[in-house]
């Protein structure tokens, strides 16, 4: 066997060097200190690493460094191993089950029986970063199954010894510890160098949370944080998460009068009267687009029988998300699964397909595009509802689109058209990724055939439209391959929010035909499409977005009327009464407050404009207006009052 190995740089150059040499070692040798005192982890051949790892064959080699996105989420991971370890030296007895590092932080996950308060969280987080200045090597091991059970039953971690129970069911022969310090944990890594690369580390909540996500097994104590290279970095997060804070749309909706939850429905919002105004001109500003564009409006039935869920193979791995509902001439005596033979419908698609199937189909009628914001229902776990984002009930700018193969790049690229109209409107980027078939074949329907043509199809359109992407493999819809478009809002947060999925196994499972020119009898492929995603969902993120200050076109009330005195009354319900009339959303401050509060009220209600109406708005027949911000305009008339609001607040689309 060679003493040399070949290790091949990002660039294509190639460098030997003697077989068993670290990573670190080879970077520093070979390429240069500068690099090595800036790197974290690496990659051997696309696996990341750590620095200590050794070189024993041939590899492509790819330092990450601090620079680099991939090398703080390591370091948010170290983060979470230092604070497991110094919560159970400062509260002996606590176990501990898992840590990973999340978007924009980490968490780690305790057993202890006294949840941590504000004043434990402080005293960890200062405890943390002291044992991070100790900087203290993270030690890499392999050993056996047998032995990581004997040290973690020795050690009275029952979480853990699960844990490393249920990797070794899975095959795995070798199991990996990370050590620092006289702490160890399972983990699969990679790690940094020493703790004393992490940076600096800030603890921002704590939670309850079920062990493994199931509300049948313990109640941990999750504590969550996030560690930044400097504390610059670290402190322009946290005014981030401020701001964040700030536009919650959870407080600004009940705030602004838009929606608000009950525990009689959990999961189902309320739109309050400000909520369904802008959640119908939402809808209103999409109908009036697809209208325009080719698709055909229908509604179908909220309840129906298992047997359709069962024909388009939903009934199996999705029943557990639907709302099973008992058939009242059902037997009694049977048990009550067998007795619910009826779902509240949780997507639109198999209800679509029948009504594609009530009709004999020419190639002429392709694309058939129809649409519906019909409600669904799914019965998401209680403990992951949250606002708008996750509920039970929603409604979708759900379309099903019928057409021929050779017509899939060309509706997929009116498609994206039409996605950036939308999001064009509302200033929001996007960016798209390509999910390909879940690895299981019991998590799709279809042979691998089917699945390689539809990718195919879907990938040939994807570089049609001359957009970059990503790929997403595995993330597939169990019924074909999708184009996710990802969001970026004001905050620089990021948001999945439309799809386009491509299903060649519907046809077949429905038995959808159209006649050819052929005159002979042909499968139709199905896209499904959503732009808006669930109205409540895309609600919640322009909530966000626009911290509750819609722009004029959407707001649910585009000005407010208020008089200096109520002497000027008249000419403001005249005002009110000629812009309604106009069809704008305009409301009057008759109230008995000062000018000042009245301004104030209106600028805490998000209300783009505000018209001030005094002596000499009413001599010369006029409005004074005040855009949401402060920003005073002139007095002019009400007519040109008017020619603005056109100018400015019609719908774009």
């Amino acid at each position: 066997m060679s003493e040399l190995v070949k290790v091949t740089l990002p660039d294509g150059s190639q460098k030997e060097v003697a077989r068993g040499t670290t990573v670190l070692d080879f970077v520093k040798v070979s390429i240069g200190a500068g690099l090595a005192k800036a790197a974290y982890v690496a990659k051997l051949d696309g696996v990341a690493v750590d620095l200590s790892r050794t070189l024993e064959r041939d590899v492509k080699l790819e330092v990450i460094t601090t620079r680099n996105p991939e090398a703080l989420e390591v370091a948010r991971h170290d983060a979470a191993h230092v604070m497991a370890s110094v919560v159970q030296r400062l509260y002996p007895g606590t176990q501990v089950t898992i840590g990973p590092s999340i978007e924009d932080g980490f968490y780690y996950d305790f057993a202890r029986p006294t949840p941590f308060g504000p004043e434990d969280l402080e005293k960890i987080e200062k405890a943390t970063n002291e044992a991070i200045k100790a900087d203290q090597p993270f030690v890499r091991e392999e050993v056996t199954p047998e032995a990581a059970v004997a040290l973690f039953e020795g050690l009275g971690e029952k979480y853990k010894v699960e844990l490393v129970k249920d990797i070794v069911a899975k095959g795995a022969k070798t199991l990996t510890l990370y050590r620092h310090g006289d702490w160890v944990d399972f983990c699969l890594g990679p790690h940094g160098p020493s703790t004393g690369r992490i940076g600096v580390v800030k603890l921002l909540s704590v939670a309850g949370a079920y062990w493994r996500g199931d509300s049948r097994n313990a109640m941990l104590q999750r504590v969550y944080g996030t560690a930044f290279f400097d504390k610059k970095a670290l402190d322009a997060h946290l005014l981030k998460l401020e701001e964040v804070k700030k536009r919650d749309h959870r407080k600004l909706g009940p705030a602004l009068g838009l929606f608000a939850f009950h525990e009689y429905a959990p999961g189902s919002p309320f739109w309050l009267p400000h909520g369904t105004t802008l959640y119908n001109v939402l809808e209103a500003a999409m109908r009036h687009l697809v209208n325009a564009n080719g698709y055909q409006e229908v509604k179908t039935p909220l309840l129906f029988n298992k047997r359709l869920w069962e024909q388009s193979g939903h009934w199996g791995p999705y029943k557990k998300n639907m709302f099973l509902v008992v058939d009242s001439e059902s037997d009694e005596a049977l048990p009550l699964d067998e007795r619910c033979s009826f779902s509240l419908k949780p997507m639109n698609c198999p209800s679509h397909h029948l009504i594609y199937r009530m009709a004999r189909r020419s190639y002429r009628d392709l694309p058939l595009r129809y649409y519906t914001t019909d409600a669904l229902h799914r019965n998401e776990a209680s403990g992951s509802l949250g606002g708008l984002t996750r509920v039970r009930q929603f409604e979708q700018d759900d379309s099903h689109i019928y057409l021929m193969e050779s017509q899939i790049a060309d509706e997929v690229q009116r498609i994206v058209d039409l996605m950036k109209i939308v999001y064009g409107a509302f200033g929001l980027q996007f960016a798209l990724q390509f999910s390909t078939r879940p690895p299981l074949q019991a998590d799709r329907i279809g042979d691998d055939a089917l699945w390689d043509k539809a990718e195919g199809a879907l990938q040939a359109a994807l570089e049609r439209i001359g957009m970059p992407w990503t790929l997403n493999p595995g993330d597939g819809a169990f019924y074909g391959p999708k184009i996710d478009f990802t969001v970026t809002d004001s905050l620089g947060r990021q948001w999945q929010t439309c799809t386009i999925q491509l299903d060649y196994a519907a046809p077949e499972r429905f038995d959808l035909t159209f006649v050819g020119a052929d005159n002979a009898e042909h499968r139709p492929v199905v896209i499904h499409r959503a732009i808006y995603g669930s109205f409540e969902r895309f609600i919640a993120i322009l909530t966000e977005h626009y911290a509750g200050a819609f722009p004029a076109w959407l707001a649910p009330v585009q000005a407010r009327v208020l008089m200096v005195s109520e002497r000027f009354d008249a000419w403001g319900r005249a005002v009110r009464d000629r812009l309604v009339a106009a069809g704008w959303r305009v409301e009057l401050d008759d109230s008995s407050d000062k000018l000042g509060a009245k301004i104030r009220n209106a600028e805490l209600a998000k209300i783009p404009y505000a018209l001030i109406i005094g002596e000499k708005e009413a001599e010369a027949q006029g409005v004074a207006p005040r855009r949401h911000g402060g920003q005073d305009l002139k007095s002019m008339s009400l007519e040109a009052f008017l020619d603005l609001l056109d100018a400015e607040a019609r719908p774009p689309y």
